[in-house]
């Protein structure tokens, strides 16, 4: 399927833009589970002040999708309707390393690049970053972690563009963070940020991310189209054991397996839709509930429009999914 082209609306300023601009960009060309429907528009700006440029000039009435490099993200086979922004690495890729074991880095570096960065530096405390897929705005936006640490234990400063290309910083505090999810300002597009570290040795600091590096290539599918861990961990259980319990281990549906190495884990095995893989999703919730009573929550984002006759059910019988969840 495809939208109608936004850009003749724009006529007026978008001259003005410097950034990619793709009508009915197909988003399975970006996400980790290569899968999804075309966005109405995809956008890449060039740097911060030509994402303000577009953000003033596009009439509020158009919708906007902030999506980083497409890890932990399902689009759903019908797409994104309004405009879909990705930042680049090269508008938003820098690091800078403050005084006080301080780094600013932009919003689109992978978070493995960040560690790298810390590390060269002398800078521990994010070491954290080495075992997560995905961008630094990603990370920002569901205060990713693992083995011990989240990204509210270092972040200490944000810079973001609101809807209207206002420039905003935000604190910490600001952000509200909870477990996988954060409760601050709605609807800005972050550009940076700063993290407190504290003194390392570098060579021990990598020591450490190697140890990390290992530990997750022997115990996670790392190589394969996957969307990271899918569901959030209960308060005092781990969602790959209680998935394992109900017998999901290698489950399939269509071309989406649950991973037989780390069944918190979906694969795409070569040619699977979003919807089998949401569809597959919902299977595992369904069995877990029926085992142990408890109700998984999903931690990968999923978005779009379903293809029509292409719905799928939470639990697989209960209200069809509507909107970005």
């Amino acid at each position: 399927m495809s939208f109608p082209d936004l850009l003749p609306q724009f006529s007026d300023w978008i001259d003005g833009v410097r950034g990619r601009l793709v009508p009915n960009q197909l988003l399975s060309e970006i996400t980790w589970f290569r899968v999804g429907g075309p966005a109405q528009l995809f956008f890449q700006p060039k740097d911060e002040e030509d994402l303000q440029y577009f953000l003033k000039h596009l009439p509020k009435d158009i919708k906007i999708t902030v999506i980083g490099l497409g890890s932990n993200l399902l689009i759903r086979d019908g797409g994104l309707d309004g405009v879909v922004i990705r930042l680049s690495a090269k508008g938003f890729g820098s690091t800078e390393v403050l005084d006080d074991y301080k780094i600013r880095v932009g919003t689109a570096l992978p978070d493995v690049k960040v560690a790298t960065a810390a590390a060269d530096a002398g800078i521990d405390g994010l070491t954290f970053y080495r075992g997560i897929p995905g961008g630094i705005g990603g990370a920002l936006y569901m205060n990713a972690g693992c083995y011990g640490t989240e990204t509210k234990d270092r972040m200490v400063e944000l810079r973001g563009v609101k809807r209207d290309g206002e420039i905003v910083k935000l604190t910490n505090a600001d952000m509200g963070y909870k477990y996988r999810k954060n409760n601050g300002p709605r609807g800005i597009i972050f550009t940076s940020a700063v993290y407190q570290g504290f003194a390392g040795d570098p060579e021990d600091i990598k020591s450490r991310m190697k140890e990390i590096t290992e530990r997750r290539e022997t115990s996670q599918p790392t190589r394969s189209r996957t969307g990271g861990s899918t569901f959030k961990n209960p308060e005092g259980h781990s969602s790959w054991k209680l998935v394992d319990a109900a017998g999901g281990r290698g489950l399939q549906v269509g071309n989406a397996q649950v991973s037989e190495l780390h069944c918190n884990f979906l694969l795409n095995l070569g040619d699977a839709t979003a919807h089998d893989i949401e569809t597959l999703g919902e299977t595992v919730r369904n069995k877990v509930r029926e085992n142990s009573g408890i109700e998984l929550k999903w931690e990968i984002r999923r978005m779009g429009h379903f293809v029509p006759g292409k719905e799928v059910r939470e639990f697989l019988d209960g209200d069809v999914f509507t909107g970005q969840v």
